[in-house]
């Protein structure tokens, strides 16, 4: 039973994938590695830091660096060490985590990183409301992705180019934003990019795109509104 759903579900891969031209594979499977989820949060905080310092005014650049360094160990280091664990003890088949199955206990520990480092950077003096923000909005689309996990595969990928997306609306609503035109469109090409190349080089559907979009976008919108309160 279980090798026939395998095998259904490599089919609808094959037959998702093959209308695609095999030249745009390479560049799709580059773009998915670059902008891969676990990566957003140290490009949002890096965004925050260097590109809008206006939100870091009397930070020392050396204190910046800390903080990013902060977010890569804890966004990024335990929960891609927490996958290999899993690999390593036979609990994953694949470090892609390509079924359903295979997300529910990453999606539970990233959610315990993200909602730590969420706790660290608000009780902490320094750490402007939008990075606290940021974060937090990353740990409520995690956690709804793991519900919505449940019905469907959500694209992770979306859900992370969504939250940066979300991250620019936030800024742009700020009253101390440097331009953001040219980031802007930056953040609209690089989402656009990054959904389809899912769309080439995974067996999402575009309701599995549409919707990490929507998500990623949603919560961090909720997240700045929740931190105003």
């Amino acid at each position: 039973m279980e090798s026939n759903s395998a095998r259904s579900k490599e089919i609808a891969h094959v037959l998702t994938t093959e209308k695609f031209s095999p030249v745009l594979k390479i560049p799709a499977v580059f773009v998915s590695y670059i902008f891969h989820p676990l990566f957003i949060p140290l490009i949002g905080a890096w965004y925050l830091t260097f590109v809008q310092p206006g939100f870091f005014a009397g930070i020392s650049s050396q204190e910046k660096y800390f903080i990013l360094i902060r977010v890569a160990y804890n966004t990024i280091f335990f929960p891609a060490l927490t996958i290999l664990l899993l690999k390593g003890l036979g609990f994953i088949d694949s470090i892609f985590l390509r079924t359903k199955q295979e997300r529910i206990i990453p999606y539970i520990a990233a959610n315990i990183f993200y909602f730590w480092m969420y706790l660290v950077f608000r009780n902490q003096d320094g750490i402007p409301p939008i990075l606290t923000a940021f974060i937090f909005g990353i740990f409520l689309s995690s956690s709804l992705a793991l519900l919505a996990n449940i019905y469907f595969k959500i694209s992770m990928h979306a859900l992370g180019v969504g939250a940066l997306t979300g991250l620019m609306l936030n800024v742009v609503f700020s009253s101390i934003s440097y331009s953001v035109f040219l980031p802007a469109m930056v953040i609209i090409i690089l989402t656009g990019v990054v959904a389809t190349a899912r769309m080439i080089v995974s067996d999402h559907t575009p309701f599995d795109i549409y919707s990490g979009l929507f998500i990623g976008i949603v919560t961090q919108l909720i997240a700045i509104a929740f931190l105003a309160l």
